[in-house]
This record gives structure tokens, C-alpha cells and sequence, in this order.
């Protein structure tokens, strides 16, 4: 049934895509400010009350009608879930923002790139040159792809399917909305909803980049992942890009990750010699890359559904 859910809701998506700005999605964003509002009293434990109180308002629900849905036949609870999946999945929901980009590049339109990009980063994208308008754009879609699609995959899995893919996507938004905008940067209420986040993410985000190995070219996958990932700030995405960029050929990350330098101790042990600082494998991102981006998306989707029914039939078998 995990199988045909998923196959299910991924047909309907593609048929007709769910907006990013549906109503649903709004509605679950109104209840995350209106429990930040109730329960921010700049401690970490209120964050972490209101990231339970969030959760579980909309896992339990969810928990309970599957349930029903159970007694009374599997049709019923197949309906359930493949609804489940197509609203927590979101392989289309940002789809239109790389195409737009991806079509501006190949005719040119470099300042309509850079608006689309912005848009869609929430972040100043002016000045921008063709090569990181396309790592940025390969960067956000591949981030993007696992936290919508793939982490979504891996707890549909568990017991209560419905309920732990909703339990991870909104842990997802709950990590970015109460940190990342800017009058929460330095909000302690935050801290606990990006804590519980790394320790939900763990697993699937390394599922993710061994799948991007595995589709793609995997040695300098593996090379990257293993030298490269903890340049970037957050682990869970710094696995992801350094797998993806190697799998693709192609040099993901600012500057700052790119070159690896050797820590302070050990250019003393060497007397301060000056060495080359390790580059990852790979091209500069060009307009290329992000149609190459969207092979490596769609092969290792195509691995998960594999895998998936694979499973699926050892369960119908056993």
C-alpha cells in the first residue's frame, strides 16, 4: 500500500501540482506564528513546548483518522494516505522557479534570472554572475528536492506513515520559520525546532546523498562527501551538496567551502608552509549544470520508487 500511495500521489502532483501558497500550507504557517506568539518567552524550553504543541496538533489528527480509516477497509486508509502524500509532498512546488531560471539563462535574460532566484531564495541575487546564479539554483533545488520529496519518502515508511510525513515536514518548516527570519535569528525560541530537526533529518539526508552517488557518478560523490561536507555550516545540507556536486561533476558551495584549508595546528607542525588548498572535483556550475541537476533528481527518484517496491514485495511475500 506504501508503494501505490506514493506512485499515486506523485501521478496526481504531476497532473495537477499543489501551489506552495495553497491554503493548507497557509493555515499550518498561521498556527506556527500563533504558537510563537503564545509560547515565545525567549527560553529555549518554550521553544521546545511549542514545537510539541505545533507537532501534535497536527499529528494526532492525522493519526487518528488513518486509524480509522483502518477499521474500516484498506481502501479507505489508501485514500488516506496517498492525500497525506500529495500534500506533504512538494517535487512541484518550486519547479516553476528553476524552469523560469533555467529558460532565462539559455536566452540570455541574466536580470531575469537573478529576479527569479531571488524570489525564490528570499535573498540579494543582484550582481550575481551566470555561473552562481546556476550553483545557487542547482544548490536550492537539490536541498529542496530532499526536504520535499525524499525525507518525506523515508518516514512514510514508518509505522503510522501519514503521520511521521507529517510530523517531518512540518519539523522542516518549523526549523527555517522560527530561525531564519531576521527578527529570529537570535531568538532562543528557535534553537530546540533546529536541534530536533538535525536529529529527525539524520538518516534521510544521507540516504539521499548515497542515492546521488548511486545515480550519478560515484566515486568523486563519495570523495566529496567524505572531504568536503562539513565545510558548510549545517551538516545535513553540507552531505547533501558535497554528494550532489561530486555525483554531477560540479562545484557546489561559496568560496569558503570550496577550498579547504588546513587547520592553524597543523600549518605550525609544518613550520608554516604554505600549501594548495584542496579544491573539490568537479566544473564551475554553468547553464548545463542545471539541466544535469534535474537527470540526477529524477534518476534517484526513480531509485527510491525501485527500492520501494522492492520492499513492497518482500512485505506482499513474506
Amino acid at each position: 500500500m506504501t508503494f501505490f500511495s506514493i506512485l499515486c500521489a506523485l501521478l496526481i502532483e504531476q497532473l495537477r501540482p499543489l501551489r506552495a501558497d495553497n491554503p493548507i500550507y497557509g493555515a499550518v504557517k498561521a498556527l506556527a506564528l500563533r504558537v510563537e506568539a503564545w509560547c515565545n518567552a525567549g527560553e529555549p524550553q518554550h521553544g521546545q513546548l511549542g514545537w510539541w504543541v505545533t507537532v501534535l496538533i497536527l499529528m494526532v489528527p492525522t493519526a487518528l483518522i488513518y486509524w480509522i480509516c483502518l477499521k474500516l477497509n484498506v481502501f479507505a486508509a489508501l485514500a488516506w494516505n496517498i492525500t497525506i502524500v500529495y500534500l506533504t509532498l512538494g517535487f512541484r512546488h518550486y519547479s516553476h522557479y528553476f524552469t523560469s531560471i533555467q529558460l532565462a539563462l539559455h536566452s540570455g535574460d541574466e536580470e531575469t534570472a537573478r529576479s527569479l532566484l531571488a524570489e525564490w531564495t528570499k535573498t540579494d541575487t543582484s550582481g550575481l554572475e551566470v555561473t552562481e546564479i546556476a550553483r545557487i539554483a542547482v544548490e536550492k533545488s537539490l536541498i529542496t528536492t530532499h526536504r520535499s520529496v525524499f525525507g518525506v519518502f523515508f518516514w512514510f515508511l514508518m509505522p503510522i506513515g501519514p503521520a511521521c510525513a507529517v510530523m517531518y515536514r512540518v519539523a522542516e518548516h518549523l526549523s527555517r520559520a522560527w530561525n531564519e527570519p531576521q527578527h529570529m535569528k537570535n531568538e532562543a525560541f528557535g534553537i530546540y525546532a533546529d536541534r530536533i530537526f538535525y536529529l529527525i533529518d539524520w538518516i534521510p539526508a544521507r540516504l539521499t546523498a548515497i542515492a546521488f552517488a548511486v545515480v550519478g557518478n560515484f566515486e568523486d560523490a563519495i570523495y566529496a562527501w567524505r572531504n568536503f561536507a562539513q565545510r558548510w555550516k549545517n551538516e545535513s545540507e553540507g552531505i547533501i551538496l558535497a554528494s550532489g556536486g561530486g555525483a554531477l561533476g560540479v562545484r557546489l558551495g561559496s568560496p569558503e567551502e570550496i577550498a579547504v584549508q588546513l587547520p592553524i595546528e597543523t600549518t605550525l607542525v609544518v613550520d608554516a608552509v604554505a600549501t594548495e588548498p584542496e579544491i573539490m572535483p568537479g566544473e564551475p556550475a554553468t547553464v548545463r549544470s542545471l539541466q544535469s541537476a534535474v537527470g540526477l533528481v529524477w534518476r534517484a527518484l526513480l531509485l527510491w520508487m525501485l527500492l520501494l517496491l522492492l520492499l513492497s514485495m518482500a512485505v506482499w511475500l513474506a
